[in-house]
C-alpha cells in the first residue's frame, strides 16, 4: 500500500470518528453547544414555560447569560426546552426586568422576599438592588406608622416587656371596672389621661413603646418600664367617702406623668446600663412629692417608685358648718 493511500485512509477514519463523536458526549455539553448559535430560547422553569431570546437573557452578567454562552451546563429535553430546576412563579418577573430594566414589584413582603431569592439565584444584580430598595422603603414606611399594642393577657404583657429593647409606658385604662360611682369630674380627668397618652405616643414614637391595657383592675394607672423591669408607677384613682356611698375619683397628674416619661428615656438604647445610669433615677428626689412611695427591696434590689393619689374626703369628720376636710 502506498503512503498516499495510507494517509487518505487515516483521514477518512478521522472524519468518520469526528462525525460520530457527539453521540458519546453527555447531553449537557451537547445542549450548551446548541445554545451558542441559537437566537430564541425555550425555558422550562419548574413546569412554567417561557419563550425568549438569547439577547434578553444576555443583558446582564448573570447565570442566564452564562447558560447562553455555554459557561454553565444545562439540560435540554427532547422537545428543545432548557430545563431549570427552580420554581417558575416569579421567573416571568425576572424576564420582564431583563427586557425593560424595571418592573413593578409585589407589595407583600413575603412575595418580595421570594423575588429577591430568585434574583440572587440567577445573579441578576439589577433586580437584586431593585428588591433591596423596595424592602428598605417598606421598612421606612412601617417604622413611621404609629402602632399601639393592646394587652390581651398577663403572659403576653410579660413577654412584650421582657423582649422589648425600648422603654415601655403602659396605660391601664378600665372604664368598665365601675366598682363605685364616679365623682363629677372623674370622667373628664379620665379622658384627659387618655388624650395625654395619645400626645406622648405621637411625640416619642420610635423611642418608647406605648401599650394599652383594658383588662386590669385599675381604672387609670400609668406604668413605666426600662430594661424589662418596672421603674415607676403613677396611679390616678382614689376613693372618696361621701355621705351615702363611696365614690371613685380620677386625678390627672399631668406634670408627674410627663416627668416619668422623660425619666424613662434614660433606658433608651441600653443607656440605663451605663456607668451611673441606673442610679440616676434612684437618686432623684421623687419621694419628696406628696403621695409618692417607694416599694422597699432587700439585697440591693432596685425599688419601684409608686405615686398614688392619697387624698380622701372624710365627710364624717366635718363638724356642723365646717368645710370639707382634706387628708393627705
Amino acid at each position: 500500500m502506498s503512503a498516499e493511500a495510507s494517509v487518505g485512509g487515516h483521514a477518512a477514519d478521522s472524519a468518520q470518528s469526528a462525525v460520530s463523536q457527539p453521540a458519546f458526549h453527555n447531553t449537557d455539553e451537547f445542549s450548551n453547544r446548541g445554545l451558542l448559535g441559537s437566537k430564541y430560547v425555550k425555558l422550562n422553569v419548574g413546569g412554567s414555560l417561557h419563550y425568549t431570546t438569547v439577547q434578553t437573557l444576555s443583558k446582564e452578567d448573570s447565570l442566564l447569560r452564562s447558560i447562553c454562552d455555554g459557561g454553565t451546563e444545562v439540560s435540554i429535553d427532547s422537545e428543545g426546552w432548557v430545563v431549570l430546576d427552580r420554581c417558575g412563579r416569579h421567573f416571568g418577573l425576572v424576564l420582564n426586568f431583563l427586557r425593560d430594566g424595571s418592573v413593578p414589584l409585589p407589595e407583600d413582603h413575603k412575595e418580595l422576599d421570594e423575588v429577591l431569592k430568585e434574583a440572587q439565584y440567577y445573579r441578576v444584580q439589577g433586580l437584586v438592588q431593585h428588591c433591596l430598595s423596595a424592602m428598605q422603603k417598606q421598612k421606612d414606611v412601617f417604622e413611621t406608622v404609629c402602632r399601639i399594642p393592646m394587652i390581651t393577657s398577663a403572659k403576653e404583657e410579660q413577654k412584650m416587656i421582657a423582649t422589648c429593647r425600648k422603654p415601655v409606658v403602659k396605660l391601664q385604662n378600665n372604664r368598665g371596672n365601675n366598682k363605685y360611682s364616679y365623682t363629677s369630674n372623674s370622667d373628664d380627668n379620665l379622658l384627659k389621661n387618655i388624650e395625654l397618652f395619645d400626645k406622648l405616643v405621637l411625640r416619642f414614637n420610635g423611642r418608647v413603646l406605648f401599650v394599652k391595657d383594658v383588662l386590669g383592675d385599675e381604672i387609670c394607672c400609668w406604668s413605666f418600664y426600662g430594661e424589662g423591669r418596672k421603674i415607676a408607677e403613677v396611679c390616678c384613682t382614689s376613693i372618696v367617702y361621701a355621705t351615702e356611698k363611696k365614690q371613685t375619683k380620677v386625678e390627672f397628674p399631668e406634670a408627674r406623668i410627663f416627668e416619668e416619661t422623660l425619666n424613662i428615656l434614660i433606658y433608651e438604647n441600653g443607656r440605663g446600663s451605663g456607668p451611673g445610669g441606673l442610679h440616676l433615677l434612684d437618686s432623684r428626689g421623687s419621694a419628696s412629692s406628696l403621695g409618692a412611695e417607694e416599694e422597699g427591696a432587700t439585697g440591693g434590689e432596685r425599688r419601684v417608685r409608686r405615686i398614688h393619689v392619697r387624698r380622701h374626703i372624710m365627710h364624717d369628720e366635718r363638724g356642723p358648718g365646717q368645710q370639707t376636710v382634706y387628708k393627705d
